[in-house]
């Protein structure tokens, strides 16, 4: 079978013409070296391309870059580059309004926001036995924010009821009523379970209440029950060593100082009964009047309404026109409360960080005058039609003092005005200046001095009612003499008024949606998936 299969024939390649095969490549003339070498001994020197050949190659060549600038020489030239676009410009570029609170993006509450807000924790310091034989303990407050760093802080509570304004809403822990407020006093501050009785053991210590005035007439009592104490029998001079001063202050006076010290408070010293303002004492009471231990002051403010006082703020008072102070119309609008602030938890608490009005300039030059402004500051004393706002006077408004029920005169009359643009907050970021967050004005003050101890009753059954304190005529409500507790059931109702305004604006804001079951859902599974929204922010107690 082998020897029957044919070899296969080798198939001869086919004759190739000289032309086809590949020859040495020639050196192009245009590319031969410039200069002879060994290599190349006989090197020809072509002409120059024709034109008709530049332009061939023009042609197939890449087109050249443009060189680009950079961005430093463009902005030196001021040319209009736009950068470029950011993704999330459309969640930073909404506007925010002037007559809305400032919204922030948090993340959802902890289910203990929606705790009921506990007060401070107490601890026992010492106790007072009174000359009446009552004995009294007094307490420090521990785990609690204080007013100071440039912040306030009021505490809030977490409610479903309000979605769109992050859940918060502002609330406030036992003792309820009218009452003074750690959050609100300085350091080395004792307080009783009712909060309406403070010490201390160390120099002057302030403390305000949690109530504030804005117009009409109030009044409340202070009870001296340690303080100076009348002069032993055969001596004259009266015992000292623990002092109380009285009286209204601003947001801004000072918590590490007595009661007038500054232009932004108004007090009265135990000492010869003497009126304080900027830290100038001055006699008022009658020569060898003095407060002593158990004596009771009571003290009075008058404020003009709201609507001159906004007028005066604005430069639009007129004494010829205005001087009546007459009550706005029913159809007249209200004033725009601003409340900017944002919920930060401390320890197991939650509350509300606002930033807080602050000291002027013009006010401390008109305390501590240089000699550069003290002739402007004696030729242009502060009057309502001040050109500057801050020394704006209230006209009609006075404060007035009782000792036991009885009047000793009028301190102090004209008093400076607190409404924006007169108070400014504290410059920094998210500090919005012209704004009103409805807790502005006088508050009931008590300075005390190493041991001296005072009482205070907000109404309505104080000790020594002043004459016309239940009148019953027809008086109209902005003349009347008012308690100071029944201020802080207005206050109360106008927070809650607030919070109502502040969600349904915020509401507007998100479109207007229905939130009712279905609703309020869908907004809290939002809430909780925005992406984003950050942790609120946890306090560190001081060193």
């Amino acid at each position: 079978m082998a020897s029957d299969a044919e070899t296969p024939k080798q198939e001869t390649a086919p004759a190739a013409s000289l032309s086809t095969i590949p020859q040495k490549r020639a050196i192009d003339e245009i590319h031969s070296p410039a200069r002879p070498s060994p290599l190349n001994p006989d090197v020809k020197f072509a002409d120059p391309p024709s034109q008709a050949e530049d332009d061939g190659q023009a042609s197939r060549s890449k087109p050249s870059r443009m060189k680009k600038e950079t961005l430093k020489k463009r902005e030196s030239k001021g040319d209009s580059i736009p950068p470029t676009p950011d993704p999330k410009a459309a969640e930073k570029d909404v506007e925010q309004s002037e007559s809305s609170p400032l919204r922030y993006k948090l993340a959802p509450p902890k289910p203990s926001d929606f705790d009921a807000p506990r007060g401070p924790v107490l601890t026992q310091h010492h106790e007072v036995i009174h000359s009446e034989g009552d004995t009294v303990e007094f307490f420090e407050t521990s785990d609690h924010v204080a007013n100071k760093k440039n912040f306030r802080y009021t505490q809030c509570i977490a409610d479903p009821r309000f979605p769109s304004m992050f859940y918060y809403r502002q609330t406030e822990s036992e003792p309820f009523g009218p009452r003074f407020t750690c959050e609100d006093a300085a350091s080395h501050v004792f307080f009783d379970k009712s909060a309406r009785i403070v010490t201390t053991d160390r120099g002057f210590r302030m403390a305000r209440a949690n109530v504030a005035v804005r117009e009409g007439r109030w009044y409340w009592e202070c009870k001296i029950t340690q303080g100076v104490r009348p002069p032993p029998p055969g001596e004259t001079k009266p015992e000292g060593g623990k002092h109380v001063r009285m009286g209204w202050a601003r947001r801004e006076a000072s918590l590490d100082a007595p009661v007038g010290f500054d232009a932004y408070s108004y007090g009265i010293r135990d000492v010869a009964g003497e009126k304080v303002h900027m830290s100038r004492p001055k006699e008022f009471f009658p020569a060898g009047e003095g407060i002593r231990e158990g004596d009771v002051i009571g003290l009075e403010i008058q404020l003009p309404s709201e609507r001159l006082h906004r007028k005066i703020m604005a430069g639009q008072y007129h004494p010829a026109v205005d001087a009546a102070d007459e009550p706005p119309p029913p159809t007249a609008e209200a004033p725009n409360i601003v409340r900017d602030r944002v919920p930060i938890r401390f320890k197991a608490h939650t509350y509300f960080e606002k930033i807080e009005y602050h000291t002027t300039r013009e006010l401390e030059d008109l305390m501590n005058p240089s000699p550069s402004t003290a002739a402007s500051a004696n030729a242009h004393p502060p009057h309502p039609t001040h050109s500057t706002p801050a020394l704006r006077t209230l006209p009609n408004s006075y404060i007035k003092v009782y000792k036991n029920g009885v009047l000793m005169g009028t301190p102090f009359e004209n008093l400076l005005g607190f409404l924006p643009p007169a108070s400014r907050p504290t410059a920094q970021v998210g500090a919005r200046e012209g704004l009103d967050d409805g807790m502005l004005g006088y508050y009931p003050a008590i300075s005390i001095f190493r041991g001296g101890a005072a009482e205070v009753n907000f109404g309505p059954n104080f000790w020594y009612p002043p004459p016309d304190f239940n009148a019953t005529d027809a008086e109209a409500q902005s003349r009347k003499l008012r308690a100071v507790s029944e201020r802080y059931a207005e206050q109360v109702a106008e927070d809650i008024v607030y919070d109502i305004i502040d969600e349904v604006d915020f509401w507007m804001q998100d479109g207007g949606n229905d939130l009712s079951t279905g609703g309020a859902n869908a907004k809290a599974e939002a809430v909780n998936l925005a992406p984003g929204r950050e942790e609120i922010k946890e306090l560190v107690e001081d060193d």
